[in-house]
């Protein structure tokens, strides 16, 4: 075969099997070789004349698999459209997509869309297949329409709880199982009512968001309320908290470093501004760190991963940010050097102090490396007695930098 000519095919195939194959997906599937998805796949798409494979456990495996194959018709099948949170953007990272030739099918969103009569575009799709099920609460909006992939047939029932807990009973659920072939079933309730048993595996939920007024949401804006944060006063308040994300200026698909994670609060709110940033939390106490992990699991920022250790050291081979805040420990010998030595050329530095040593420090740095820096104060009205009173906190020294 040619070079940069399709040798793989991936099939998406749906639960009628090869009666809803186009001809093209039927031709490229009878003339594979070399035949690799799941069991259920394999099934549906019965009989091969090729070589078949089960998908190996564990699931990378199989990328060596079809790699081997190369140059050879192989064929994989997957469910629905195989680029819709499915296998087909890994193969594409592994092998060029000019050798690739792909037939999807409509993707579960779809089918429970039109199932539904929803408008594809106004929903929130997200996949809960082998991800933490807490990735649902920043979609949990009022109103919202949110189609999700479910891990098993446990998953609906999971959802309904988190639903009921968090003051989203009122929400109607729709369980759509094994769409697309003769075992489709779809039923309907609502979160504080679910008791929907015998779930297929196979199954998407549909979720009309209706919340109660005291309903937890996640608000979209920076500076959440500190009181959404477990912390022991080790935490960067609402007001700096907002302006630090500014100053960071987060960007889609970003890495940030927290170091010094204390509540987790900035890193928690960078990964809440897209669903594809991410941050590592460098903190040194265990509990803290732990502490944090609870707020990141409460508010639905899964994308926060937490290094107990000691910076510098805990900074060694860690994939390189796009951005840093530091927000303990600046003054810690080699912390800002093996930080600012990481970041990527661009990248935004944002360190907060609050003691005469850091600003001090703050002040050689600007003056060495430029960018800007502001003083931050902020009060709140307190009562005093039976009357009120504004009580200042400790201002806070923000140095912002640009590394060149």
């Amino acid at each position: 075969m040619a070079p940069n000519t399709p040798w793989l095919t991936i099939v998406g195939i749906g639960e009628d099997g090869r009666a809803g194959l186009s001809p093209a997906a039927l031709a490229a599937l009878d003339q594979a070789a070399f035949v690799i998805g799941g069991t259920r796949h394999l099934e549906l798409a019965a009989p091969l004349s090729g070589r078949t494979q089960p998908w190996p456990s564990p699931f990378a495996e199989a990328y060596a698999l079809i790699l081997d194959r190369r140059g050879e018709p192989t064929c994989v099948l997957a469910t629905g459209d195989p680029f819709h949170f499915g296998v087909g953007a890994e193969l594409a990272r592994l092998i060029p997509a000019e050798e690739i030739a792909c037939f999807p099918q409509p993707s579960a969103f779809s089918l429970a869309a039109s199932r539904l009569g929803w408008s594809l575009p106004d929903c929130d799709c997200v996949s809960l297949h082998g991800r933490a099920l807490e990735r649902i609460i920043p979609h949990l909006q009022p109103g919202a329409h949110i189609l999700a992939l479910s891990w098993d047939g446990s998953t609906p029932g999971m959802l309904a709880e988190v639903l009921k807990t968090r003051g989203f009973g009122a929400s109607a659920i729709t369980v759509c199982e094994a769409m697309g072939g003769p075992r489709e079933r779809i039923r309907r309730t609502n979160a504080a009512d679910f008791a929907i048993m015998e779930i297929d595996p196979l199954n998407t939920v549909a979720i009309e968001v209706a919340a109660s007024r005291d309903a937890r949401i996640v608000p979209l804006a920076p500076g959440l309320p500190d009181a959404f944060f477990e912390n022991d006063g080790q935490l960067t308040k609402a007001e700096i908290r907002a302006l630090t994300l500014a100053a960071l200026a987060p960007k889609a698909g970003e890495l940030l470093w927290d170091i010094g994670l204390g509540a987790g609060s900035v890193g928690i709110e960078w990964c809440l501004r897209h669903p594809r940033n991410r941050c590592i939390g460098i903190e040194e106490r265990t509990e803290r760190a732990e502490r944090a992990w609870r707020n990141a699991q409460e508010l639905g920022a899964t994308a926060l991963d937490i290094r107990v250790g000691r910076a510098p050291e805990a900074l060694t081979d860690l994939p390189a940010p796009d951005a840093i805040f530091i927000g303990g420990g600046a003054s810690e010998a080699g912390v800002f050097d093996a930080a600012w030595a990481a970041l990527k050329p661009g990248g935004r530095l944002v360190v907060n102090g609050v003691t005469l040593e850091t600003e001090t420090l703050l002040g050689s740095l600007y003056a060495r490396h430029g960018g800007t820096m502001r003083r931050l104060a902020v009060s709140r009205l307190e009562p005093i007695g039976g009357m009120h009173g504004w009580r200042a906190a400790m201002p806070v020294t923000q140095w912002v930098v640009v590394k060149p």
